[in-house]
């Protein structure tokens, strides 16, 4: 049998797994783990097992196809049979479990997405993702050689187009049940929290505010967790 892509297991309780954002290392989310894993089995997925000695190491470009299959795999080796998962995802990582939703819902008991770089879902998406692309991987960025020595490196090379070219259509398949999509409360006003706003219109589903801004799982670890584990739990609710 293959063995489930890298990933990482702490804590007691119903399984939940965390997707990282970025290129799916899980640097940083250390605090917000710790805070989960009173609840919780967190399931920590990296999908190019950056944190796991393969940073540096040749990547290709990515799709949201290959983390969510990915994801299903490390559902399948962790999950106690007949049991099904929560799931949380920021950013590039919200976008997987979006897809992940699509592919195999029936092991996933809710899934938070907190704001997924959907930008194509806007009425100027084409305009606004080409904006995003050079504000992230513009000039005064690194070169691209030697790129897949950092994250971030990988995340400009083979993580950010792909992942911002993701769409969502009438016929996406994506249930608005189970399904929140969160919102950084201080993000209002920016393009991330618009896109949130106008995927979760999209789905049908509730958007949730989280504390902080698109990086609210790292700079407010404790209070997200707090809100993630109730959102879970609760299935969701609207926000303003």
């Amino acid at each position: 049998m293959t063995e489930p892509p890298y990933h990482d297991v702490t804590g007691s309780g119903p399984v939940l797994l965390l997707v990282p954002g970025g290129a799916g290392h899980p640097m940083g989310l250390g605090p917000l783990v710790d805070r989960l894993a009173s609840r919780f089995t967190v399931v920590t997925y990296d999908p190019l097992g950056l944190a796991h000695g393969r940073l540096g190491l040749a990547v290709p470009d990515q799709r949201p196809a290959d983390w969510s299959e990915g994801a299903h795999r490390v559902l399948e080796a962790v999950l106690p049979a007949g049991e099904r998962a929560y799931v949380f995802g920021t950013s590039s990582g919200a976008v997987a479990v979006l897809d992940l939703l699509q592919r195999h819902p029936r092991r996933l008991a809710h899934v938070v997405a907190h704001e997924p770089p959907c930008v194509t879902v806007l009425p100027d998406g084409p305009e606004r993702r080409e904006e995003l692309i050079a504000q992230l991987d513009g000039p005064g960025r690194p070169a691209a050689e030697g790129a897949s020595a950092t994250p971030m490196g990988v995340f400009l090379g083979h993580v950010l187009r792909p992942f911002t070219a993701y769409t969502l259509d009438s016929g996406s398949g994506i249930p608005p049940r189970p399904l929140t999509i969160a919102a950084g409360a201080a993000s209002r006003g920016e393009l991330l929290h618009r896109t949130s706003e106008l995927v979760a219109d999209r789905i049908g589903c509730p958007l949730v505010r989280f504390p902080g801004g698109h990086l609210g799982a790292l700079e407010h670890p404790v209070e997200f967790a707090d809100l993630l584990a109730d959102t879970l739990r609760s299935g969701g609710r609207d926000s303003s």
